[in-house]
């Protein structure tokens, strides 16, 4: 059932974590002297210390291994060949087993986050257009919702792209195709020929799910050149375990890329982001020019830390694929929960049936109340909804607490 994703215990991820440990460049016991890097400050962290020998992510995280470029495709810095292993196997596992493509046929690499991510994904869809089907630069624009995460923003402006920008309905936060073929319209007007669409596997904010076919259908019915990146930063460890029927999956031959966020849903360390892609595209933002790494550089980011990948997978493998699909479970049931006290209360919201993410209108909430509970708003200036993530911590407990302070404000309404 799952080709790569299998669980294994606390000493086997020692064994294999250690081993690969052991193909890496080893500072003390060879003479490496050509590497502008060496392991963490020795008199701060120390080599010899007894929770390192216990700790592979500890132990790492003190080797410090470079996972510099992609591991995917052709050869990688030699010196860290080991652990880079274990970030191919990442990969896998969240291309094919939980995104449902094909074995081998995806590049990826674990980001500084989500942001650079979706940033890589848009450079390379641009070059993409430019290289392969000569478009010029000013040509070819972003298409995303306005909850879409601000990283689009940036991205715009780094690559010197014009976004056009889908409203959402307020109450369900859906795009429509009628709405999407009104900014597809508008673009086209204003001369635009190549369209970077972005599709939201859960947004930040809200937990919204879009409908990918309100974008494919217009960009089809007008003959658009498109390229689609789903951005799953928040999603892409939830969204797959609580809709297996979903089409943002790299089943869909209109995707062709995804980021993850492990440093959010996976409990990773910050820094934590991941980029898949299908095999053929990467090579749009090969940089020729950084020709002392072996094996080039496709990343936007260059230099990253592979103890940042074994711990993402150190998670993953450690739950297994059905020890993920408990813990999902689980938060889904306390998200129900949630909303039916709410409901009762009959306090407004929106959540997304298959998401953890419950967004409060901001009238039913107090200044005491978002203080004392770490709510986050969607503008910090002038919010109008509050929202709560129900994550590992988020007890029923503490949600009770929540409930009752809710229902003393709204008594005062």
């Amino acid at each position: 059932m799952h080709a790569t994703w299998k669980k294994k215990s606390q000493e086997e991820i020692k064994a294999i974590v250690f081993k690969a440990l052991e193909k890496n460049v080893n500072y003390d016991t060879q003479n490496i002297l050509g590497i502008p890097a060496s392991y963490l400050d020795e008199k701060v962290f120390h080599q010899d210390s007894s929770l390192a020998k216990e700790a592979p992510f500890i132990s790492t995280l003190i080797q410090n291994p470079n996972h510099i470029g992609c591991h995917t495709l052709g050869k990688s810095e030699s010196f860290f060949e080991g652990t880079q292993e274990i970030e191919k196997d990442l990969i896998e596992i969240c291309a094919v087993d939980i995104l449902k493509g094909d074995p081998d046929e995806q590049d990826g690499y674990v980001a500084s986050g989500g942001t650079e991510a979706n940033i890589q994904a848009i450079w390379i869809y641009r070059n993409y257009f430019i290289k392969e089907l000569s478009a010029k630069r000013e040509e070819i624009c972003i298409v995303c919702s306005e909850d879409s995460h601000y990283s689009m923003d940036k991205a715009s402006n780094l690559l010197v792209l014009d976004i056009y920008k889908v409203p959402v309905e307020n109450d369900s936060r859906a795009i429509t195709q009628e709405k999407v073929r009104e900014v597809i319209l508008t673009a086209q007007n204003d001369n635009k020929k190549y369209f970077i669409v972005i599709c939201n596997m859960m947004t930040t904010m809200f937990g919204s799910v879009d409908n990918i076919e309100a974008y494919t259908s217009p960009l089809t019915d007008l003959s658009c050149e498109f390229k689609l990146h789903v951005d799953g930063a928040y999603g892409g460890f939830y969204y797959p375990f609580t809709n297996e029927v979903t089409r943002l999956t790299f089943k869909n031959q209109n995707i062709t890329s995804f980021t993850l966020d492990a440093h959010k849903m996976a409990q990773a360390p910050y820094g934590t982001g991941v980029f898949l892609i299908r095999k053929g595209y990467i090579q749009n933002v090969n940089t020729q020019e950084a020709s002392y790494v072996e094996g080039e550089d496709f990343t936007l980011i260059g230099s990253r830390s592979g103890a940042n990948a074994i711990a993402v997978w150190m998670i993953l493998v450690k739950n297994g694929p059905f020890g993920w699909q408990e813990k999902v479970f689980i938060l889904q049931k306390r998200t129900e929960w949630m909303c039916k006290q709410l409901s009762q209360l009959k306090v407004e919201y929106y959540r997304h049936e298959k998401s953890n993410i419950i967004t409060i209108k901001s009238k039913y909430v107090s200044k005491e109340i978002t203080s004392k509970f770490g709510l986050v708003p969607d503008d910090h200036s002038s919010p109008d909804w509050f929202k709560i993530v129900i994550m590992d911590h988020v007890t029923i407990e503490k949600l009770v607490m929540l409930i009752d302070d809710i229902k003393l404000h709204v008594t005062n309404l």
